[in-house]
């Protein structure tokens, strides 16, 4: 008789474990599912970018919801963002060390791309701020808005790259003329997904 108690309980303690394994393994499952289908969405939205290979490795790296063409231009967007203030971190530290023997002018170009990029790191953040913010009855206006911003950020990028013309200091200029241009081709990019989400009339 003292048998039984001992069997139910091991019968109870196995029926437990595949409860648990198969809960598991379902949870696993959901975003296997989920990937694939928002992976087909980036490279789809990427194909006409101005630069798709770039556009396609950066929003499919992104960890935030990526599902209609909003959420890929402020997922555009927060990437060319945070690549422009890092470049910016790197020019003022540059900028600002006294032990680095360069030339006036290298230093004044610094100067000049430290303001400019600056000022597209604000004109980024004015872009993704409206975007978080799209109003049916102001779409139109907004996204108008979000253009806008987004071509200045470029220009003050491009700016930046001009003023190192004729520079000298090899490395410095190919550091600098590197990094503006990586987050030059995001900002393009980012301005290719607001484009698309305008002509999608803001479809969420």
């Amino acid at each position: 008789m003292a048998r039984h108690p001992f069997c139910l309980l091991i019968t109870l303690t196995l029926a437990f474990q595949l409860i648990v394994f198969f809960s598991h393994f379902a949870s696993a499952r959901t975003p296997t599912n989920a990937a694939p289908q928002t992976q087909d969405l980036v490279r789809s939205s990427c194909e006409n970018a101005s630069y798709p290979d770039i556009c396609i490795r950066t929003l499919s790296s992104y960890t935030g919801p990526a599902k209609t063409p909003k959420d890929l231009a402020q997922a555009a967007v927060k990437v060319s963002l945070s690549r422009a203030k890092r470049v910016s971190n790197y020019l003022a530290q540059v900028s600002e060390a006294k032990d680095l023997k360069i030339s006036k002018r290298q230093r004044g170009a610094l100067s000049d791309c430290v303001e400019q990029i600056s000022e597209s790191v604000e004109e980024l953040r004015q872009t993704l701020s409206e975007l978080k913010h799209l109003r049916v009855e102001t779409f139109r206006w907004q996204m108008s808005n979000a253009e806008t911003w987004v071509s200045a950020a470029m220009t003050y990028e491009d700016t930046c790259l001009d003023g190192f013309e004729g520079v000298d200091g090899k490395k410095l200029k190919s550091d600098v003329k590197r990094k503006i241009r990586n987050v030059g081709k995001v900002t393009s990019n980012a301005l290719y997904m607001i484009n698309r989400l305008d002509e999608s009339r803001g479809r969420a």
